[in-house]
């Protein structure tokens, strides 16, 4: 006879979830350090749960102790298949079942999309992340828009260098545009390439949390992997390559149009970028958002946007960028009373 790996029971009169776990081990795991991913779990839902050799009873409003039952046994369900649940695991887990209760962890945090020289498995962690990877699996041109700290770029640089290894691509081309955001360029100490540096910083640093400091180091200086200023994208013509635009709510429209007319056979764009923290000049427009409009619903070519749902850095960086968005609109909407009044 099969034993039961998890069982719940419900107390039909309380309303009270019981959860019982056949694995200790795991159920140690489950609860984590000093039991705090039940911690998470208690602050975020508001329930009580109660533990007792390896069982749980979650108790407290209806619909939110559903949502917890539902988190804990995917969770669970996560380790015995492997998969190390850890406390950002949680917060994301909490993020994508309270966005859409009907989502499965195992299809988003299962697919392993590259493992670095750390030995750090890099895999989605929310419905959008797990978009993104599908649609530059299966686009040729894939844009991913939203707040900082979505993946955006890391996602995209994982999926280079995982398509690299398995030698799908010839090489890999990173790419930004060096807008000055509060100092010239021409005020900056050393040559054309210190001055430049500084703005391809973040696609290093990305890329050496994926590739080993000295292999990327020899990736580089043979060219497998370029890292350059937009600037240096005109004229070429990119065959066989991962190329990724990042920080494109800085281009131009004109910038934008030289970057996607680059491409040629056999190769793959992704375009990354926050069309809300543009560092243009005033009136300047954004290339982002022009291509957005131009060439959202054109065959071939995939949007992908991002929310603060989407942010994978420390739980408070989705509340603060929560509070500048409400900050903004109670802004635009206090100016757009004033002109009212005006007006009137």
């Amino acid at each position: 006879m099969k034993t039961e790996r998890m069982k719940e029971e419900r107390t039909p009169d309380s309303g009270d979830i019981h959860l019982a776990f056949q694995d200790p081990r795991l159920f140690r795991d489950l609860l984590g350090q000093h039991d705090e991913h039940l911690k998470i779990i208690r602050r975020s839902f508001g329930v009580k749960i109660h533990v007792r050799g390896s069982e749980m009873e979650i108790s407290g409003d209806l619909v939110e102790s559903e949502l917890a039952s539902k988190i804990i046994r995917q969770l669970y369900a996560l380790l015995e298949k492997g998969y190390p649940v850890y406390v950002s695991d949680v917060d994301y887990a909490i993020r994508i079942l309270s966005g859409d209760n009907r989502a499965n962890l195992q299809d988003i945090f299962l697919d392993t999309i590259y493992i670095s020289s750390h030995k750090h498995v890099i895999t989605p962690k929310s419905v959008a992340q797990k978009a993104y990877i599908d649609a530059i699996r299966r686009y040729d041109i894939v844009f991913g828009i939203g707040p900082a700290g979505t993946g955006k770029t890391y996602l995209a640089m994982a999926m280079a260098v995982a398509e690299l290894t398995k030698n799908n691509y010839a090489r890999i081309i990173l790419t930004r545009p060096a807008v000055e955001a509060g100092e010239k360029l021409g005020f900056l100490p050393g040559d054309i390439t210190e001055k430049i540096n500084p703005y391809l910083r973040p696609l290093y640093d990305a890329l050496h949390d994926m590739v080993d400091f000295d292999k990327a180091h020899r990736m580089v200086e043979r060219g497998t992997i370029e890292v350059a200023p937009l600037a240096f994208m005109r004229g070429r013509t990119l065959n066989d390559s991962f190329v990724i635009l990042d920080e494109a709510q800085n281009t131009s429209p004109e910038q934008m149009k030289m970057f996607l007319t680059r491409l040629g056979y056999g190769s793959k764009a992704v375009i990354t970028g926050d069309a809300t923290q543009i560092d243009l000049p005033a009136g300047k427009l954004s290339g982002l958002k022009e291509a957005w409009r131009i060439l959202n619903g054109i065959e071939g070519i995939k949007f992908v946007t991002f929310s603060e749902r989407d942010v994978a850095r420390h739980r408070l960086v989705q509340d603060i960028i929560s509070a500048y968005d409400r900050a903004e609109n109670q802004t635009a909407a206090e100016n757009n009373n004033q002109s009212n009044k005006s007006a009137s």
